[in-house]
């Protein structure tokens, strides 16, 4: 859907055609009759009527400011329909399909907004003979503040861990989340169960019951294009993706043990020996998911509201091999000042340090949507803090869904 496009305007022009039999009898005979007008109407056989076509909703005399929620339907009457094709300003025709017996067409798509169409159709008669008609008709203008985009994660073609959710984000807040999530739909070959979960106005996700099955084909379909989100709003655009669920790799992370078990499809890869967040900044216990990976990340406590200069602070270059797990904060990365520690102490300011050998060997089998369990500590990890979707039972998470409401 485009913004800021300003409707053309043009007469509607209908071409109906009508037929009448004329029966002219001419007779020599001295013992000839002529037919009254009853007989002759009589003789009119109903296989001579002509095609008729209408138009729902009704777009007749150049109608203006018509709903982009309504679908174009035509239908004939007395006839079938040969050609149907609805096209828009910018050139691009609607799909559409007919019916079995080729009496209705019924458009694919919804209407966009400020845009011109001109829907030419073809019906034939039962004697063969064309009945063509052009109708011209705009639809109401919106501003981009009117409509709401749907980003989506994963990207399309993605490959991705067992633990990753799908998550719809609309730049415009709605309100009317019933509608835009009849209009959304995951489907996953092995087929899984799973449901959506509105964080907030902005963002939906969805998580299967339990995690991806290792090798599942995900396809997202986000047709909210013209869909009414609420106060005014509708949506901009109708998105589709297809991602992929790679191997499962899952981390367990014991902050009272110091250890990583790492299981790549269910069988341990590697231990490692690590260090988590000491008192005061203690790492969240939960189900974290690995958000995004960097080679090397540039470290600074100003971005959880410590000053660098200050007692705690700091400000590292190049830490390498980092995995954000949290909105918060909290990643895994190499951390070779703290070997010493690792497996024996939680130093850390709440990030999992590994050696750098280590950490670079997790990086290399890790993916974004991979998993990492922690346990051992007070604190808890919530569900909004990075990917939490994972820390809450499918039956409360399910009831996120305003279709469960």
């Amino acid at each position: 859907m485009s913004a800021l496009r300003s409707p053309s305007r043009g007469p509607r022009t209908l071409v109906a055609l009508s037929a009448a039999v004329l029966l002219t009898g001419v007779l020599t005979s001295c013992n000839a009759t002529t037919s009254s007008p009853e007989e002759k109407n009589a003789d009119v056989k109903a296989d001579d009527a002509v095609a008729q076509v209408s138009v729902s909703p009704n777009v007749g005399r150049g109608a203006q400011n018509v709903p982009i929620t309504k679908v174009i339907k035509v239908n004939a009457s007395d006839g079938t329909l040969t050609k149907v094709v609805a096209t828009g300003t910018d050139g691009v025709k609607l799909t559409g399909s007919l019916n079995g017996d080729q009496t209705t067409w019924s458009a694919g798509q919804r209407l966009e907004p400020g845009t011109a169409y001109t829907l030419k159709t073809v019906a034939e008669s039962a004697d063969g003979s064309a009945q063509r008609s052009v109708v011209k008709f705009s639809t109401a203008d919106l501003t981009l503040d009117e409509q709401t985009y749907a980003s989506v994660a994963p990207l399309d073609g993605e490959t991705v861990g067992v633990g990753m959710p799908v998550i719809v984000h609309f730049d415009v807040p709605v309100t009317d989340q019933k509608s835009i999530e009849k209009h959304m739909s995951v489907s996953s070959t092995p087929q899984q169960k799973g449901s959506w979960h509105w964080m907030s106005e902005t963002e939906v996700r969805y998580r299967p019951a339990s995690y991806w099955k290792p090798g599942t084909d995900v396809k997202v379909d986000v047709d909210v294009n013209s869909i009414p989100a609420g106060n005014g709003i509708y949506g901009q655009e109708s998105r589709s993706v297809d991602f992929h669920v790679g191997d499962s790799v899952v981390s367990k992370v014991n902050a009272q043990t110091h250890q990583m078990k790492t299981y790549v499809n269910g069988k341990l890869a590697r231990t490692m020996p690590t260090t988590t967040g000491k008192p005061g900044f203690t790492t969240r216990s939960g189900v974290k998911v690995i958000m995004e990976k960097f080679r090397t990340k540039r470290m600074n406590s100003e971005t959880i509201g410590i000053d660098p200069d200050a007692a705690e602070g700091y400000d590292l270059d190049d830490v390498e091999y980092a995995m954000r797990v949290t909105n918060s904060g909290e990643f895994i990365h190499a951390a070779p000042w703290s070997t010493g520690s690792q497996g024996y102490a939680n130093v850390s300011h709440g990030c999992t340090g590994l050696s750098t050998e280590n950490a670079g060997w997790l990086y290399g089998v890790s993916k974004r949507g991979d998993v990492v369990e922690f346990t051992g500590t007070d604190r808890q990890m919530t569900l909004d803090n990075g990917y939490g979707d994972w820390n809450e039972s499918f039956r409360a998470y399910a009831k996120g869904s305003a279709l469960h409401r």
